[in-house]
């Protein structure tokens, strides 16, 4: 016998449905004290596409100042048959909460893990509010954001790498791990430069201009990403919509890497779908084009406001072939001191690690234009010994690289860097078979002859006399014939790998300094003398008077010191084109 709904529970029942199925817009702050155990919600977000979905969750209490002095937490039961069986998911950061029609808060912190009853805690929304009502200022540097024990995990988002083979991006995982950021490859982007433009596109737009594909309208519970870098190499983070104020919008209900004052692109996402996990579940989601400017990173959300992106540094790399046409990766990363550097470096290594470029075996040449403001300029050439050589020295290139990228004097980042690959003929990787003078001692105005000889890669030998003619000058002096390549000997002579900034004062000084090494290729054959360098940001003199360096050191100890050193007195460069990973020392004695 069938049994008989009476109508008003058939009333309440799609009462209740329609009410999951509109989003409140423009929806009140609940306040706090407002919220009671037993309250039922809903929570929007996307679980695949871009259209937000609701699901049922129920509220179990409100933690008081659980996140520190002022700051607490709700706790809801997810009672959504959808999420239990997924939790909490990484993606779902910033999904808002709504209670009565009004907004209570976003999702953001995961407060158990392996638990058959999921539970889940929500930034309250008039944390949201301070979050979005902060004034702007100076981006800050990045730090690294320390794992912690705490039972209130945030779900933080994971930053997906686009652009990246498999090799380049483990090669990179601990990198920004050990700057906060969790990364996986495990996501796409729908982004690209103009260069990656197919070529009858790019007929079509000799003849009519393509539109711009446009901006989708970012609503509560909607997927946005924050990016890190933009174009043919993409890193960003997935998260949620929290609320939108007009052009303002808040997410996340968590910081992203605690920055606090940032200028970062937002970006449109689409969730492809929901990876379910007993210890983290995420969303998987392709990151879309730059729809804004991300202004604040703070403890309890992100926001920012729709409009054209922030100002990042543009980088070309362009891969030459010694058959067919060049290779060229473009895209953009963000102004940060530390991650700068790290994201440029993962462009480059991916033209060279990452691509079919068999040419590139023997060895290649990287050479670099970076381009501050005021058309002013740094360029640098390295020669590797094929792709295994880079990966070897990549640290090293990584150093080099910040150091040319970062800049402590004036408010300004690079607009943009170029690099260019270049494969060569033959390896550049010599061995030395000998460095030895013809004499050890030598009268003033006589010929020292210097015999160099090395053998190339796999065979041939080589050998080149130079002439050394004694410097009267140098008599009594304690010296060395020195043959070690251009870095090497920068040390050697004082200029250290990394300068600080207190030993400069200005950013032409500092550009300066940057210029001022010697070739990364060949190697330096020097007659040098032990002595004691006075230097004046980074500019050395030898032997300065005592009272001089007391008086000068007495106002500015950082500026100007004092270090033991070697002076070259005569220096000439060899093997140009070559690589030669080899120090060697020859006594030499000058008498009148």
């Amino acid at each position: 016998m069938m049994r008989r709904t009476p109508c008003s529970l058939l009333f309440l029942a799609a009462l209740a449905c329609s009410a999951f199925a509109q989003q409140p817009v423009d929806a009140p702050i609940i306040a706090l004290n407002d919220l009671k155990p037993g309250q039922h919600g809903e929570v929007w977000t996307v679980f695949r596409g871009t259209e937000p979905e609701p699901f049922a969750v129920e509220v179990t209490g409100v933690l008081r100042n659980a996140l520190g002095p002022g700051k607490s937490l709700i706790v809801c039961q997810l009672t959504d048959d959808r999420v239990q069986n997924m939790g909490a998911v990484a993606g779902m950061s910033g999904s808002p909460l709504y209670i009565e029609g009004k907004l209570a808060g976003a999702l953001s912190y995961q407060i158990q893990r392996f638990e058959t009853v999921r539970f889940a805690g929500f930034t309250p929304a008039a944390d949201l509010a301070e979050v979005r009502d902060r004034t702007h200022a100076q981006p800050a540097n990045l730090a690294a954001v320390p794992l912690s024990d705490s039972p209130y995990k945030s779900l933080q988002p994971v930053f997906t790498l686009g652009g990246l083979s498999p090799v380049v991006a483990d090669l990179f995982a601990p990198r920004f791990a050990a700057l906060g950021l969790a990364t996986t490859a495990l996501g796409g982007s729908t982004q690209g430069s103009a260069g990656a433009q197919p070529a009858v596109a790019k007929l079509q737009s000799q003849d009519q201009e393509l539109a711009a594909p446009k901006a989708p309208t970012l609503q509560p519970g909607g997927a946005v990403a924050v990016a890190l870098a933009t174009g043919d190499i993409t890193l960003a983070g997935t998260g949620t919509v929290s609320r939108v104020d007009g052009a303002d919008i808040t997410a996340f209900g968590h910081p992203m890497l605690s920055l606090g004052n940032v200028e970062l692109p937002m970006c449109a996402a689409e969730i492809v779908t929901i990876l379910p996990s007993q210890m983290s579940s995420m969303k998987i989601a392709n990151t879309g084009q730059v729809i804004g400017t991300i202004t604040q990173d703070r403890l309890s959300a992100v926001s920012g406001t729709l409009g054209d992106g922030p100002k990042m540094t543009d980088v070309q790399v362009t891969v030459k072939r010694a058959n067919g046409a060049a290779r060229t990766l473009r895209f953009s990363v963000a102004r940060q001191q530390q991650l700068t550097p790290l994201l440029v470096a993962a462009g480059v290594s991916q033209a060279i690690l990452g691509s079919n470029d068999a040419g590139l075996a023997k060895g290649f040449r990287l050479s670099s234009n970076v381009s501050f403001p005021a058309e002013q300029k740094l360029s640098f050439q390295t020669l590797y010994s094929g792709p295994q050589g880079f990966a070897q020295g990549l640290n090293e290139f990584v150093q080099g690289l910040a150091a040319n990228l970062q800049n402590p004097y004036a408010k300004t980042f690079p607009d943009h860097v170029a690099f260019a690959v270049e494969p060569l003929e033959d390896n550049p990787a010599v061995t030395l078979d000998m460095f030895q003078l013809s004499r050890t001692t030598a009268r003033a105005g006589e010929t020292v002859q210097v015999t160099l000889a090395w053998r190339n890669w796999q065979g041939d030998a080589n050998r080149q006399v130079i002439d050394l003619a004694v410097d009267p000058a140098w008599a009594g002096k304690q010296l060395e014939v020195v043959l070690a390549p251009g870095r090497a000997l920068d040390e050697m002579t004082g200029r250290p790998r990394v300068i600080s900034a207190s030993e400069l004062r200005s950013f032409e000084a500092y550009l300066a300094a940057m210029r001022d090494d010697r070739p990364t290729d060949g190697v330096c054959i020097a007659v040098v003398e032990k002595t004691a360098l006075f230097s004046d940001q980074t500019v050395a003199t030898p032997d300065a008077p005592g009272s001089i360096e007391r008086i000068a050191r007495a106002s500015d100890q950082a500026r100007f010191r004092k270090r033991d050193a070697l002076l070259p007195l005569w220096e000439i460069h060899v093997l140009d084109g070559k690589l030669l990973n080899t120090i060697v020392r020859r006594p030499l004695k000058v008498i009148e």
